[in-house]
């Protein structure tokens, strides 16, 4: 919810709500690292502590268990919103996931992507200043510095939009250039992005870790930082704050068979 008077993001529920809520279903990609599983349980059990009584409950595309399908059929035909901890419109989010939610017997809503959003923002300077980013800088430092945002890359037009809004928020934030790369399917690559920055004269080059969790890309994507690389999204408090926001969005939508938002919005 957004408190008007201070302009912040909180995890309480508002006026109005319901007195059972939805549960709240986080879906996961899945990872063979395990890593990734860890990560993505630690961020669940920090949603909960934001909203007690919330049911939250998690799910996966593929890889990990439980899957999707399987944690839906265990809803019943209860109400549930799922919260996709991805950070772009794609494939995943426009059709894997509301294909799997179209054929349970829950009553499902679909939430937005993670990103585009100032929450995100917050996450990646944090980690930034955690490998190493210096927040006050000489003009000459901020000359010679920027950031590669380290995406895992789409075919999905929309995808690149985000990445890229995220990327432009970044940059305003910073007051550097923050380049989007990408892992793979899209392009510039990593490497790429880091030999054109350093071509025009910037060798004091972040890459900042636009992954929710550890995996092989987000290793291989940090294995090309010429300078600092920043630690994968992960179980940052803003994260649980930006899952909650999401999901309060979608419940507040009138209710149809599947709602879906995919257009993701402040």
């Amino acid at each position: 919810m957004m408190d008007r008077s201070t302009g912040r993001l909180t995890s309480r529920p508002g006026p109005g709500c319901r007195a059972t809520p939805p549960a709240l279903v986080l879906v996961g990609h899945g990872s063979r690292d395990p890593r990734a599983l860890s990560t993505v349980r630690a961020l669940a059990e920090r949603v909960r502590e934001l909203r007690p009584g919330l049911p939250v409950h998690l799910g996966h595309i593929e890889l990990n268990a439980p899957l999707l399908p399987d944690t839906l059929a265990g809803l019943g035909t209860a109400e549930a919103v799922l919260v996709p901890l991805l950070l772009s419109r794609g494939y995943h989010v426009k059709h894997d996931i509301p294909e799997m939610a179209a054929a349970a017997t829950a009553r499902t809503r679909v939430a937005a992507p993670l990103g585009p959003h100032p929450l995100l923002v917050d996450t990646l300077h944090a980690r930034l200043v955690e490998a190493g980013w210096q927040t006050r800088m000489t003009d000459e430092q901020r000359r010679s510095s920027a950031v590669v945002l380290a995406a895992a890359g789409s075919r999905d037009p929309d995808s690149d939009l985000d990445t890229r809004h995220t990327a432009r928020l970044l940059a305003d934030r910073l007051g550097v250039p923050v380049v989007p790369a990408y892992a793979t399917t899209a392009a510039p690559t990593v490497p790429e992005a880091v030999r054109a920055l350093t071509a025009s004269g910037r060798h004091r080059i972040a890459v900042a870790s636009y992954f929710t969790a550890p995996g092989r890309f987000a290793t291989e994507c940090a294995k090309a930082a010429p300078w600092i690389a920043t630690a994968p999204l992960g179980a940052h408090r803003s994260m649980a704050h930006l899952i909650l926001h999401r999901y309060d969005q979608s419940a507040a939508l009138p209710e149809t068979p599947v709602t879906r938002e995919l257009a993701p919005a402040f």
